[in-house]
């Protein structure tokens, strides 16, 4: 201790001064390493999204085409089926599948016989074409007819047509979603395609459950997708107010996709959706 004999005493050493300046750059720099792992774990969904799906977005539309064709849940609760039906019609498609027609079947018959002379129902689905219609007959998937397939005679030759609604997913209180009957409608629709002599196949309609869904792989598998092909954007097709899911689909086998898209709202809850092929 140093010091006057009438001063206060002080310490030979000085204190430690503090270093503000220090410690705000420690804090600044955790803070900054913070900031980077939440941006980096922010970045990574991002990354991995547009990975498996950037390629969805791009549009992959192009000409070129030798048929264009539609698919339509029109919905057998369908308000005004005759304005869905002209709705339909000036599409300028070639071909129209019709699912969940109802006892409008009648209706879409007279709206539709100007510009498809030719067409075949079975039951709730139906086909519509500008070109003759051959071996026509009910594919067995269901214990009532909920698909048909039939030879559309083009001026390119001959294409297998296979109209499809397959059953619905179920919600139970107690086994959640029930898929069993759609999937074994989805099986024999497969082994039905499988076994389909023609080389250049179409498969449209409402399958109740998209490409990835892998209990229907069987079918989808084998087919290429005009939508994720040749089409712009995801395809989503329901519910037509706020589409969520793309559950109406037009799968092919021996031709080339060109061009697909959804076309607007009718008064169904599904959006229509069309497809232009090369044969």
């Amino acid at each position: 201790m140093t010091g006057s004999p009438t001063g206060p005493a002080t310490s030979a050493v000085s204190p430690r001064p503090s270093c503000p300046g220090r410690a705000w750059s420690y804090r600044c720099s955790s803070c900054a390493r913070r900031s980077a792992t939440a941006a980096a774990a922010a970045l990574l969904p991002a990354l991995v999204w547009g990975a498996l799906h950037g390629g969805t977005l791009a549009d992959k539309r192009a000409r070129g085409d030798d048929l264009t064709v539609v698919t339509h849940n029109v919905n057998e609760h369908n308000p005004h089926p005759a304005r869905t039906a002209r709705a339909l019609a000036v599409s300028d498609a070639d071909v129209v599948a019709l699912e969940e027609l109802g006892d409008d079947s009648a209706v879409y018959e007279r709206a539709l016989a100007a510009d498809y002379p030719y067409h075949s129902v079975r039951d709730t689905v139906g086909l519509w074409s500008r070109y003759p219609l051959a071996d026509t007959r009910t594919v067995d998937i269901a214990p009532w007819p909920r698909a048909l397939r039939a030879t559309v005679r083009t001026p390119e030759g001959p294409v297998a047509v296979y109209v499809a609604h397959l059953l619905s997913v179920r919600l139970s209180p107690t086994s959640g979603f029930g898929t069993d009957a759609r999937d074994r409608a989805a099986g024999r629709l497969a082994a039905a395609l499988h076994a389909e002599p023609l080389p250049r196949a179409l498969l449209m309609g409402d399958l109740n459950g998209t490409t990835d869904d892998g209990a229907l792989s069987a079918l989808t598998s084998p087919m290429h997708s005009a939508q994720e092909v040749a089409g712009a954007g995801f395809g989503l097709s329901w519910p037509a107010a706020f589409p969520l899911a793309r559950i109406d689909h037009i799968l092919v086998r021996g031709v080339e996709p060109r061009s697909a898209w959804t076309l607007p709202a009718t008064d169904s809850d599904h959006l229509p959706v069309a497809a232009s092929v090369r044969l």
